[in-house]
Formats: C-alpha cells, structure tokens, sequence
C-alpha cells in the first residue's frame, strides 16, 4: 500500500536530503523549477483525472475550466523530479504558489516507483485533491468535460491548450491516457471544423 501521511508544513522545506516531485499534469511539460534529474515513475493508489474545477489557471469562476488532480483509486504514470538538498525550499515555496492558489490539492508524500534501470521506490511530493473542496468536480462525464475545457480561459491561457500540451507530454513518454485522448480527439475535431473552408470559398482563398 502506499504511503498516506500527510505532510507538516514545515517538515517538507526543512528534511533532509534530495526532494522527489511527482508531476503528472502541467509539471510534466513544465516543471518551473531547477531539478537534478528527471525520471519516468508511476504512482499506485490514485489516478490522473480532470477533476478540478479551474477558477483561477485555466478558467474563472463564473465559466471554470478543468485541470487535473490526483483522485482516489488506480494508478498513475507520470514524471519524478529529483530536487536538489540546497534548492527544496525554495522549490516547494514555488510549488504552493503555483498549485495552492485555492487550496483545492492536498500537499502529500507518496510512494513512486521510478522507472529507470534501478526501479526503486522513493518518497516523493504529490498535490492530490481535495474531495471536499467546492472546486472539486467529481467524475465528469467526457461531455461535461469537453463543454468545460472549451469554455475555460484563465491566467495561464486556454483551457484547451493546457489539456493538448498535457497528451503531447503523454505521448512523449510513450504511454497513453485513455480518456485524455479521447478529449483531446474531440478538441482537435473542434478546431479542424472551425478552421475548415466552406465549399464556396475553396477558389478565393
């Protein structure tokens, strides 16, 4: 079973040693911080879901878009960042302002197997989300799903751009998320109709 505990505030800045960060959405394409190495690692116990609803990144409140979260059940492949002793401060500082703006996650230490040549287990930081936080959206159906991300606009951009960018990091790694895909499908299928000419115009172009 992994490990549960929830972290002190203090304790995660003032251990000892190499801090691990677990990255399984936007910290995968874009970490933002200064890392010692990077490894493909999965995590079991939850799994990636778009169950955040986005009021701030990605969206607002009046028209939320959808990030992702760590939910209960499953497992998850992502990506493990191997912080350096010195810069843990200042990297979980970064982290909080970027991933707490609500305090919608829940900052966790959580086992991750690390996929490299030597396949050990460490403890790395994980955000899962808060199930009882107002901003927690539950499992959408990928119709909810496709009408949020479409609408969602927030400080860090579009929505729709966050989920592509997402996949394509996916896909990077050499694995696929199922129904990330199939959102992603939709999206495309989106902006090829709204890019396509009409019949009439194929000569005026």
């Amino acid at each position: 079973m992994p490990e549960m505990s929830e972290i002190t505030l203090p304790s995660v800045t003032t251990a000892k040693g190499d801090l691990w960060v677990f990255g399984y959405g936007s910290l995968m394409w874009r970490p933002g911080f200064e890392f010692e190495e990077r490894v493909p690692a999965r995590l079991v116990g939850e799994h990636r879901a778009l169950c955040v609803y986005s009021f701030v990144h990605r969206g607002t409140p009046e028209k939320p878009g959808l990030v992702l979260g760590l939910d209960r059940g499953g497992a998850c492949r992502g990506i493990a960042f191997r912080v350096a002793e010195n810069n843990r401060a200042d990297v979980v500082a970064y982290l909080r302002a970027r991933e707490q703006v609500t305090s919608v996650y829940r900052e966790v230490m959580r086992s991750v197997w690390l996929e490299n040549d030597a396949r050990q287990r460490v403890p790395a930081l994980a955000y899962v989300v808060d199930r009882g936080h107002v901003q927690y959206a539950g499992r959408l159906s990928l119709a909810e799903q496709h009408r949020h991300v479409v609408q969602g606009h927030g400080q860090s951009g579009a929505n729709r751009d966050y989920v592509t960018a997402t996949v394509k990091a996916i896909e990077a790694e050499g694995f696929r998320d199922t129904q990330l895909h199939q959102l992603a499908t939709m999206l495309h299928g989106d902006a090829h109709s709204l890019h396509a000419p009409a019949p009439d115009d194929r000569d005026n172009r």
